[in-house]
């Protein structure tokens, strides 16, 4: 059991809110000498550690209050006189240099900005108001089976109702139109496994209880030239009119020929060629003998070619 000082309480230091007082650090010492707990006083007495007498021998002079005992304060001179001395910095690492010229730090550069203007925005959206477009839809370029995003920067306080739309018809957010939202105010409309039928103009509308905005762009797709479908072989009397068709598709729109037995057709009055949005047909009148033989029909444009052929016999 630990020793009782003055009046029954613990001879050993007690805390106070984690920090022991100077009073009771004062009164604690006295406790563990035995005494009343107060300091001494009076020639001869012998004062507390640190603490200095006055002149005149009557009674130990106590530290301002902030100021440290004269013996403390030699010791913590000792040690800062012993402190290691600071490192140098050392110099950056091979290729760990910038150059202000390069592309790539150019680019963070860009971003770090980019990301300034957004925090921006953010501020921009506490205010409450009609939304507004901060950078507009463009037009995208999309290749046959890959996917397209249009995508735009707006504000609005609060936040707003989207609608994105194809030539005047909703589009619904789901497997094939896909809505994206990302902080704090790009909106995109995502198109996938696009196709011909993909070509057109898109419209984003938003809406909140201040206001509404629009903006669109196109969609413009390419594809590669294609047969869809080709002509069919057939039978002709001599003298009839005969026709063979082939559908076709592509964008752009695919440059069409056709041949005979390897032959590129020089078309007249009586043998010709018509191409329309998505096939094409070769017309014989007054069909002859000669006509007999293998008709071939091709298409291109700067992403492929495609052909088909048939046959024609003349009875």
């Amino acid at each position: 059991m630990p020793g009782l000082g003055h009046g029954g309480a613990p001879a050993g230091p007690q805390r106070e809110g984690g920090l022991l007082t100077g009073q009771r650090r004062r009164r604690q010492a006295g406790n563990a000498a035995g005494g009343s707990g107060k300091l001494p006083r009076g020639p001869g007495a012998t004062p507390w550690p640190g603490y200095k007498a006055r002149p005149d021998g009557d009674a130990p002079v106590t530290p301002r209050p902030g100021q440290s005992p004269p013996a403390l304060t030699a010791a913590l001179g000792a040690l800062m006189s012993k402190a290691a001395p600071k490192k140098a910095v050392a110099p950056p690492p091979p290729g760990c240099t910038l150059d202000i010229n390069d592309p790539q730090v150019q680019n963070a550069a860009i971003r770090i900005q980019a990301s300034y203007r957004g925090h921006r925005s953010r501020k921009e959206l506490k205010e409450k108001g009609p939304p507004r477009v901060l950078q507009e839809l463009k037009d995208v370029m999309l290749i046959e089976g890959s996917a397209a995003r249009l995508e735009c920067r707006i504000s609005a306080f609060p936040d707003p109702f989207i609608r994105w739309s194809k030539d005047g018809q909703e589009l619904k957010d789901g497997p094939k139109y896909r809505y994206i939202f990302e902080d704090p105010d790009i909106v995109a409309l995502v198109v996938r496994d696009g196709g011909l039928a993909d070509l057109g103009r898109y419209t984003i509308a938003v809406k909140n209880t201040f206001g509404e905005c629009s903006d669109s762009a196109r969609i413009l797709v390419e594809v590669p030239a294609k047969i869809e479908k080709g002509p069919e072989s057939t039978k002709v009397k001599k003298g009839a009119t005969v026709t063979l068709t082939a559908h076709i598709s592509g964008e752009p729109a695919p440059d069409v020929g056709w041949a005979k037995d390897g032959e590129d057709i020089e078309e007249d009055d009586r043998v010709f060629y018509d191409i329309g949005s998505n096939s094409t047909t070769l017309t014989i009148k007054r069909v002859a003998a000669s006509d007999a033989g293998k008709y071939e029909v091709f298409v291109e444009n700067n992403l492929g070619t495609d052909e088909s052929f048939a046959r024609l016999d003349v009875l």
